[in-house]
Formats: C-alpha cells, structure tokens, sequence
C-alpha cells in the first residue's frame, strides 16, 4: 500500500507541474478571449504562447533529471491540445478563424489520439513525427498571432495569422493523413496473407 502512494506521489515531480501550468493557462486565455480591446487580446497571446512553451520546458526537465512518468506521457499531449483547441475554438466567434477549419483540425486531434490508443492498447507506439511537431509549432504561432490581431509595429498581425493558419491547416491535415497510413500499415494484413 505504501510503495502504491510513493508511485502516485512521484507522479507530480517538477515537470507535471510545468505541464499543469499549460493547462491552467487555459482559463486565462480564455477570459481575455471575451474581453474586448487591443490589451486583453495581447495578454491572451501571452498566457498562450507562455502555455505553449512549457511545452518544451516539461520535456526539457523530465528528460534531464530522468523523471518521466506515465501521468506525464498522458498529460503532455493533451496539454498541448487542450491549449491550442479552447485557443482556436475562442477566435471563431470573434470572425478570426472559420469553423469549418477548426472543427477539422479538432477532429484530427481527437482522431490521432484515439488511434494512438489503439495501437499502445497493442503494445505498439506510433511515435510523432516531424511533420506532427511542424504541425503544433504552425498552430500554436497561428492562434498567438490571431489572438493579437490588431496592429502592431506597422505589423498586420491579423494577416501574417491567417497566412500561418492556412499552413497549419495543411500541416495538420497531412500529418493526420500520413498517420492513418502509420496505422493501417501496421493492423492492415498484407495481400500475400490472404
């Protein structure tokens, strides 16, 4: 019983914190979402992008001090997700990002992680590619330069948002594609097994 409670206690090391920061960020970005004006819609970039870093952050420490954990494993990636879907979901009503385009990059999350599980059920690991990191690093730059928006430093932040939308969107659709392939070329028997 005791050796179970030491498990659950180490699972919260320095790193899981850093990641639940990720998450707490959330409501922050969230709330200066529904607030109007240029400030609110500035700090709204930085809790996201402050969120987003601790992305590298938490691997950073879990990797140097060796204390990766399966809560970690778990939480990470939803983290990451969890971020960048209430930061997009909250610039639809502001006519920021069409719905259309963040229901389907939402669905390839979700779609991705449910095929993820699958094959860990299977004791198989479909590991993230460089297009998948491409794909979070477009998104994240994307919804931070929407949420500032207006302009700053002669810069169209709006614009240059919109641009990296565009790239993320295609990122993430071929990354979602290129994952699916992963998938069924490992549960799909080959033709000579007929």
């Amino acid at each position: 019983m005791s050796e179970g409670k030491v498990k659950r206690v180490s699972n919260w090391n320095i790193a899981n914190c850093v990641t639940m920061c990720r998450i707490l960020s959330i409501p922050l970005v969230i709330v200066c979402l529904q607030s109007p004006g240029k400030l609110p819609n500035f700090l709204a970039a930085v809790f996201f992008i402050v969120g987003a870093g601790t992305d590298v952050l938490d691997g950073y420490l879990a990797r140097r001090r060796n204390i990766v954990t399966k809560l970690g494993k778990l939480l990470d990636p939803l983290a990451d997700k969890l971020l960048v879907s209430a930061g997009l979901i909250m610039l639809i009503p502001l006519g920021r990002v069409p719905a259309w385009a963040v229901f389907v990059i939402i669905a390839r999350e979700i779609s991705v992680t449910g095929l993820r599980a699958i094959a860990a059920a299977e004791g198989i690991v479909i590991q993230a590619e460089s297009l998948g990191k491409g794909k979070t690093l477009a998104q994240t730059a994307a919804a931070a330069a929407l949420m500032v928006h207006y302009q700053y430093f002669y810069l169209n932040f709006h614009f240059y948002g919109m641009i990296l939308f565009g790239a993320a969107f295609i990122l993430t659709v071929w990354s979602g594609v290129s994952y699916f392939i992963a998938f069924l070329s490992l549960f799909h028997p080959t033709a000579g097994q007929d």
